[in-house]
């Protein structure tokens, strides 16, 4: 089980065991969720209803005797029969979050999983996910250069839960023709505690290259999720694709984690999207595609609009040359980025300066519980390279004089650090 002792946005993480679920733990796991939904919820009167039908549950029983799963289940049932959010959970190791299907996650390159050129010269990029932008722009640059020439291009995010906005708009860049700067999406922050917001505005930004194919397809299901279905609605709302597929999900509030204690916590969206163009969003609802058809079909029928006449449902059976694929093999210069991050963490010194912005603020707010933990570990002995993750995260084995831990790192284009985690080697 896993000791999280850095974090990231750009990997999972696995919690310490939890203790022992009883009533004291449900009746803080309740007070602490209630605080955060009437402080933190976008909406304030919806979190203060969603608050007290907490408080009411408890106080009737609803929640006794319910062991940590079914606690989180039943909550999370309460919260969206008031809410009707999608994200707005209960989470835990054995649950995934909303969006993602159980098991682990397809092999991707910081959410990239394959491009390849199909039948008819179209190209064929799959993305999972929009990890941190410093991560992703790496991997998309290098998938998308390989398909700048395609005459037709299928984006296909099936498979897509979600992520880091910024990604989803460098995505998009990539997409808009002679670079043209466009507006794609603004999220609107509730200010905690109060009933006011902030608005941050998402722009397409400069890119490497552009795709130049004529036609852009997009490829939909019903499990593209957030991020995943951001980045469906701002292609459809700028006229960029087409999309063929089923409904999406239906989740457009972002957020972050409250922590419940017990191994326990609530993800509380925090904001919603607000489109510049239909000044709204896909929350409840979904983005609708302008072919629907079933999931396992829409590679196929998105084939067939380009003219060809495929054989098979699977890009594997298509596939005339794969142009992409996840990286295995250690990346230059992680080995010494760790060192330097495990070391200077020790100290209370981390190496900023080796960071990205996103990564280096997630240290500053945890330096204290960090620092503490490495240096309980003491001097490191020994370095050893494992494996790229599924993620496409480096992962090494690191022996300390007091331990061995496993732990992963993802570098940015640039080098810097933009994530990093911690686990007990495997038993």
């Amino acid at each position: 089980m896993a000791a999280l002792i850095l974090a990231g946005a750009a990997s999972a993480q696995t919690p310490a065991p939890a203790a022992p679920f009883d009533a004291a733990a449900r009746k803080q796991a309740v007070e602490t969720a209630q605080k955060a939904l009437r402080t933190q919820y976008v909406f304030p009167e919806v979190g203060a209803e969603a608050a007290d039908r907490l408080e009411s549950s408890l106080a009737a029983g609803a929640y006794d005797g319910l062991d940590r799963i079914a606690f989180a289940h039943r909550i999370t049932a309460d919260l969206r029969e008031i809410a009707h959010d999608k994200h707005l959970s209960v989470i835990a190791p054995d649950i995934p979050p909303p969006g993602l299907p159980p098991g682990p996650p397809p092999r991707s390159q910081a959410g990239v999983t394959r491009a390849d050129r199909l039948p008819g010269g179209v190209g064929y990029i799959e993305v999972i996910g929009f990890p941190p932008l410093p991560v992703f722009r790496r991997a998309v640059d290098e998938a998308m250069a390989k398909l700048a020439d395609a005459p037709a291009l299928i984006i296909d995010a099936r498979r897509n839960g979600g992520g880091d906005p910024a990604s989803v708009a460098y995505l998009v860049s990539w997409l808009e023709p002679d670079g043209r700067k466009a507006h794609l999406n603004d999220l609107l922050w509730r200010k905690e505690g109060t009933s006011e917001y902030r608005r941050e505005e998402f722009w397409t930004i400069p890119t490497p290259g552009h795709i130049r194919a004529k036609r852009i397809i997009v490829l939909t299901s019903a499990r593209t999720f957030s991020g995943g279905e951001e980045f469906a609605y701002d292609v459809q709302t700028q006229k960029l694709a087409a999309l063929i597929g089923e409904t999406t999900g239906g989740g457009a509030n972002p957020g972050g984690v409250a922590d419940l204690g017990s191994n326990l916590a609530m993800f509380v969206p925090r904001g919603r999207a607000e489109n510049p163009i239909t000044k709204t969003n896909w929350e409840g609802r979904g983005v609708a595609p302008d072919f629907a058809v079933p999931a396992d079909q829409a590679l196929k029928v998105a084939l067939e609009h380009l003219g060809q006449n495929p054989k098979a449902l699977e890009v594997a059976a298509l596939s005339k040359a794969q142009l992409f694929s996840p990286r295995t093999t250690e990346d230059p210069g992680a080995q010494a980025a760790l060192r330097r991050l495990l070391e200077g963490t020790a100290r209370g010194e981390p190496p900023y300066g080796d960071m990205a912005p996103q990564f280096a603020e997630s240290i500053r707010g945890r330096l204290p519980k960090a620092q503490g933990n490495l240096a309980a570990l003491g001097a490191i002995e020994a370095v050893a390279f494992k494996e790229v993750d599924r993620q496409g995260d480096d992962v090494y084995e690191v022996k300390f004089a007091h331990g061995v831990k496993r732990c992963a790192i993802a570098l940015g284009a640039d080098g810097k650090i933009a994530g990093a985690f911690m686990l007990d080697p495997p038993t």
